[in-house]
């Protein structure tokens, strides 16, 4: 303000500052009577008393000094309002439970489009959106595969209709914070929807109602009864069956077509492992009308269904606790640099704070938590069954790979290269025999490594399981192979050290798959690890 100086007295400037005011007066009346004709006077007689109430300006350095202090009293009131508005958020953040839902089933079901399908409906996708989808879809000849791509980001995947990667999207309900887990459907890719569904709490299986579509799912080397199982060892507690396209023109919500999909699938989640009265709801659905999804559906459409809708389902279903005040662990699916070293996971025990100490095991690399971020938004604190990144310090990228697990430092979680299992053996490859010396790929939580059997120890007979009288218990000599459908406690090796705990300890950490050749060959539970420093 360097004319300042040279600023006309109180008097003149007061003058001068009366046009201005009628200038504005004047827009202000002009508008006032565009809206309202029948007040004309009222804002004119406002100026005059602006004009009247005008105080003589004070000196210039006044001028500045309360300038500045009053931008300094708005910037504090600025950063107090914001600190609290990010406070109600955190709070509201934690009053909600959250859940992650994996969508599993066969390849092409529609996994992808009703999770797309959600995120609209939930409003985390806006319309100009699904249009740039819809004329990309229209532009490829796949007009209904627009809501897919809203999961299915990159190019390959939509090229070719088939998800590759697990797609992880967020979306809320009026009680409950959801993560979609998007898993891959094709047999090509079983080792993703592993890694997908070993996060889940909830699965939704998606079977296509379509002729011919649910039949080659269910039939033998189908992926609706791999994901099943694989779902069920993964601990996946809770399953929602979801019948998906309904509205084909072959199916047309026809009770009997959805009738005879629930009729065959029961007896099969039994067989897994299922209880389908408590754990199992069955419930058709369109995943591309988005019918019976976010509100029930009218008689009109489908005059048998009186059920609740998708959202209803998800909002009531029960889950598990887990222990926010145990040791901590999480396992470590991924990791990046970023400023630091930051890694990605599921805590499945404890809470983990910003600032806390932990161990990376099975290194034993002492870091230290430096930032911990929840869907995007930092946090300070993360409890068990959040998916989390969180930026460590004292440990450097490249000294991290999938599989290491986070754990406290008081009480680590254990590294071994040998342990006890009982294994189920699902289907044996055609000539292989399963003996000591056979060799598989296990998955156990983000673990994937080559491991070899070296010992059957014991076969066990499910039948005669009830006997628990010991002396009229046959002691039996160790078998030499077993065939499909056994059950056998069997000793494990791999390579590298791996963490793992006791499936009665952490059963998250304690349940693993074998699989060889692109197939699951057994499903199986660790029950006995050699002590730490063995």
């Amino acid at each position: 303000m360097e004319h300042d100086a040279h600023a006309p007295p109180p008097a003149a400037q007061d003058a001068a500052a009366a046009p201005v005011v009628d200038d504005w007066a004047r827009d202000e009346d002009t508008e006032q009577m565009a809206v309202d004709p029948h007040h004309p006077a009222a804002p004119a007689e406002e100026s005059e008393d602006v004009k009247d109430a005008a105080p003589p300006a004070p000196p210039s350095e006044d001028v500045k000094e309360i300038q500045s202090s009053l931008q300094s009293l708005e910037l504090q009131t600025n950063a107090a309002v914001h600190e609290d508005s990010q406070e109600v958020v955190d709070d509201e953040k934690e009053t909600k439970r959250h859940l992650n839902v994996v969508f599993i089933g066969h390849v092409d079901a529609g996994k992808s489009t009703a999770g797309g399908q959600i995120l609209f409906l939930s409003g985390q996708v806006d319309d100009r959106t699904i249009q740039k989808y819809e004329k990309e879809a229209k532009d490829k000849s796949r007009e209904s595969w627009y809501m897919a791509y809203i999961m299915d980001t990159n190019e390959e995947e939509r090229l070719k209709g088939k998800t590759v990667e697990v797609g992880r999207a967020h979306f809320e309900t009026e009680t409950t914070r959801f993560t979609i887990l998007d898993a891959p459907g094709h047999k090509s890719y079983v080792p993703n929807m592993i890694s997908g569904a070993s996060q889940a709490d909830i699965g939704v299986l998606v079977i296509s109602a379509r002729k011919g579509e649910f039949e080659t799912g269910y039939e033998k080397g189908g992926q609706t009864r791999e994901h099943v199982l694989l779902a069920k060892t993964l601990g996946v507690a809770k399953l929602i069956v979801v019948i998906n396209k309904m509205d084909e023109p072959t199916v047309k919500w026809s009770k009997e077509r959805y009738d005879e999909i629930e009729s065959k699938m029961v007896p099969f989640l039994r067989s897994s492992g299922y209880n389908v009265k408590k754990d199992v709801h069955f419930m058709p659905i369109s995943g591309l009308l988005g019918t019976n999804m976010k509100t029930r559906m009218d008689k009109s459409i489908c005059s048998w269904w009186d059920g609740p809708c998708l959202f209803e389902v998800l909002d009531r279903i029960e889950v598990p606790l887990r222990d926010p005040k145990g040791s901590v662990r999480m396992p470590i699916i991924d990791k990046y640099k970023d400023m630091g070293t930051v890694v990605m996971g599921k805590i499945e025990s404890g809470t983990i704070r910003e600032g806390d100490s932990l161990l990376v095991m099975p290194n034993k690399h002492n870091v230290k938590v430096i930032g911990i971020s929840l869907d995007e938004h930092k946090v300070r604190h993360a409890g068990p069954a959040e998916n989390v990144r969180v930026k460590l310090s004292g440990i450097e990228e490249e000294d991290i790979m999938a599989g290491f697990v986070l754990s406290s430092v008081a009480n680590p979680i254990g590294a071994v290269t040998e342990f006890n299992a009982q294994l189920q053996i699902l289907e044996l490859l055609d000539n292989a025999i399963f003996t000591a010396g056979y060799k598989a790929m296990l998955h156990i939580h983000s673990v994937v490594e080559e491991c070899e059997i070296v010992d059957l120890i014991q076969e066990i007979d499910m039948k005669k399981k009830k006997e628990t009288d010991p002396k009229k218990r046959k002691p039996k000599r160790k078998p030499l192979f077993v065939k499909n459908g056994a059950v056998i406690v069997c000793r494990v090796q791999v390579n590298n050290l791996i963490c793992i705990e006791n499936f009665s300890d952490f059963p998250q950490l304690g349940r693993f798959t074998l699989r060889t050749e692109g197939k699951t060959v057994a499903v199986g539970k660790v029950v006995a690890v050699p002590p730490a420093g063995e």
